[in-house]
């Protein structure tokens, strides 16, 4: 038996909205490290691809219809998740949205429709499994938050809303499973290539874009790869028993700056060995 200060050898994880972007880069990167995944979201067929090819690689997954608006379909996944990989050690809320809008020109029925999404759905999924955990007295719940926290950025106020919200669901808990071995963390990114943002017609994505620079939330134009989530995700459920991250932020790298030689002309950056895969 597992002594109250360590983690059990297998830890299943459930993931949501893991069909595309930072969620499907959770749910492969957290199976190539042996833990056994769970892959919902409600575009099934993608998920099990997915799936399909962690188990090819030799880990351990399942891919099960999921929409963390409908209680009916949050119970579903997590009975037969368990069902197949057994009790839950690790939640990832991955699932969520966003509408590239001026906040005062979004429809409230639509604002409403993502605050569901973002903020209700992940209280709803995690308020299905929390409570079990903490019978249980151990496990992780990581909240995928967003940079837009502390720097809101125009044109996705309800995002911005949701995200805010999320976080302080995320410190409620906190406080309220303290004592219970189950520990949840924030963990926020910073802009990142992912799904988001590929349907968008140029001349939005470009007027988005513009407004980043415009309020100095542009600095450079590197962007997080889904894989840097994910490898930040690990970190933070990898940490012994024992400690606790409550809030880790992740920004992208910027690249490194031309240096001013001898002759104050300017010389190329060196070659770092990474800059070929982002």
């Amino acid at each position: 038996m597992p002594t109250p200060l360590s983690h059990p050898d297998r830890r299943p994880v459930l993931v949501t909205g893991a069909s595309s972007g930072v969620g499907s880069a959770v749910a492969v990167g957290l199976a190539a490290a042996g833990y056994p995944v769970a892959l919902g979201a409600r575009r099934t067929a993608i998920c099990e691809e997915l799936a399909e090819k962690i188990r090819a690689d030799g880990g351990e997954a399942v891919a099960l219809a999921l929409d963390v608006t409908s209680d009916e379909s949050v119970s579903f996944f997590v009975a037969e998740a368990e069902q197949a990989l057994g009790e839950v050690e690790v939640v990832v809320t991955c699932a969520g949205e966003v509408t590239p809008e001026n906040a005062y020109e979004t429809a409230t029925p639509d604002f409403e429709a993502q605050l569901q999404l973002n903020l209700v759905g992940t209280q709803r999924f995690v308020a299905r499994v929390a409570p079990a955990m903490a019978a249980r007295r151990r496990g992780d719940i990581v909240f995928v938050s967003s940079d837009v926290v502390r720097l809101p950025r125009p044109r996705m106020g309800a995002y911005v809303a949701a995200k805010n919200g999320v976080e302080g669901l995320a410190r409620a808990m906190q406080m309220e499973l303290e004592g219970t071995g189950v520990r949840a963390s924030i963990l926020r990114p910073g802009p990142t290539l992912s799904g988001v943002g590929s349907t968008w017609p140029v001349e939005v994505l470009q007027a988005v874009l513009d407004d980043w620079v415009r309020f100095g939330l542009a600095r450079h134009d590197r962007f997080l790869r889904p894989r840097d989530v994910a490898a930040a995700v690990l970190a933070v459920i990898s940490m012994p028993r024992g400690a606790h991250v409550t809030l880790l932020e992740v920004e992208p790298e910027a690249p490194l700056r031309a240096e001013v030689g001898p002759d104050h002309g300017t010389a190329a950056p060196r070659e770092t060995g990474r800059e070929g895969d982002r």
